[in-house]
């Protein structure tokens, strides 16, 4: 039979696997008896480690969440991945996670057997944040682990929008947190103006508490990645910095489409179509960036759109008949012509 300290070490790293344990699976699995088993169990909720138990013709046992956090066991890949999560949030400016995310990077590292020390070591990530003008505020991390429970609870936030407190308090039903250009976004439905809303959540100052549940309405076009880009990217590039604008339907899924376009505002018109609105700064570079998408295109506006696609045409139609044109028979080595392009 193990030693106690290796064998509660054991214990403690099956229940973290799986949900739910019968007692008697457990003390084929640490090879000892029932009782041995309970004897460990109280051990470790001794150190804080909240067990429960199940009932049961066998009985069982459930490692639940507790009021503390106690100390975890990781498995080499688990340790890894946390190690490289660990570094990209330390790096990352704006989060305002950075510092309490280098704290537990050398944490664990202090900790951590040398065969992966080693491994970390040799991996260093650093993330790299797209340039800004605009500087991003700091962000508590207890407001963001707020805010994503209201999400998950699916209850209304209630909150003050800016720096104005003489305006009266927001309601959104929270849908989706995110990260952009180093800055925190809450995706909502403005329950006071009837629309969706993108908020920063360092603008957000929250009442309490949270007001009742919803029901989750449908996000346009259904994905938050194609939202968001046309939201974002759209509201940057495709709104008035281009001296060329238009839009098209292409026959492509708005998702598709969001993934291949940086300064573009996408729209799903349904679920294999979308408008897309972008920006050049000519007709014909224009007409080229939508042609770039390989799918059919309908045209919306303006007038000088299509016209850019009819010249771009017949230049591709001159080029191409001109290749043909000029194609010369050479001798392929046997004697015999062969085609040369």
């Amino acid at each position: 039979m193990p030693k106690t300290s290796a064998r509660l070490l054991a214990l403690l790293s099956l229940l973290q696997t799986r949900r739910d344990w019968s007692g008697t699976v457990l003390a084929d699995r640490l090879d000892i008896s029932l009782r041995t088993v309970r004897r460990d169990v109280d051990r470790l909720r001794e150190l804080g480690y909240p067990i429960a138990a199940i009932k049961g013709p066998e009985g069982g046992y459930r490692l639940s969440a507790g009021t503390e956090l106690p100390p975890l066991l990781f498995d080499d890949e688990q340790a890894v991945a946390l190690t490289v999560a660990l570094q990209i949030a330390a790096t990352s400016a704006g989060s305002g996670l950075a510092e309490a995310a280098e704290r537990a990077l050398n944490t664990i590292r202090q900790v951590m057997p040398s065969r992966l020390r080693h491994r970390i070591n040799a991996l260093d990530v650093t993330a790299v944040e797209r340039p800004t003008t605009r500087p991003a505020e700091p962000v508590d991390g207890d407001l963001l682990l707020t805010i994503s429970a209201a999400v998950r609870a699916r209850e209304i936030l209630r909150f003050d929008y800016g720096t104005d407190s003489t305006k009266p308090a927001r309601h959104a039903e929270p849908h989706h947190l995110i990260t952009w250009d180093g800055r925190w976004y809450l995706i909502g439905w403005d329950r006071d103006r009837g629309d969706w809303r993108t908020f920063r959540v360092d603008r957000m100052s929250l009442r309490t508490p949270n007001g009742p549940r919803f029901t989750p309405r449908a996000l346009p076009g259904g994905d938050v990645a194609a939202y968001v880009t046309g939201v974002f990217r759209g509201s940057d590039d495709a709104t008035g910095n281009w001296p060329c604008q238009g839009t098209v339907i292409l026959d492509l899924p708005a998702a598709t489409v969001a993934l291949y376009t940086r300064d573009g505002l996408v729209e799903a018109i349904t679920p294999g179509s979308c408008r897309l609105t972008l920006g050049s700064w000519s007709w014909p570079s224009l007409a080229a960036a939508i042609a770039r998408y390989d799918a059919d295109i309908d045209v919306v506006g303006p007038e000088q759109l299509t016209e850019a696609f009819s010249h771009l045409a017949r230049r591709f139609a001159r080029t191409a008949a001109g290749h043909t044109a000029t194609q010369v028979p050479a001798d392929d080595g046997d004697g015999h012509e062969a085609s040369r392009w």
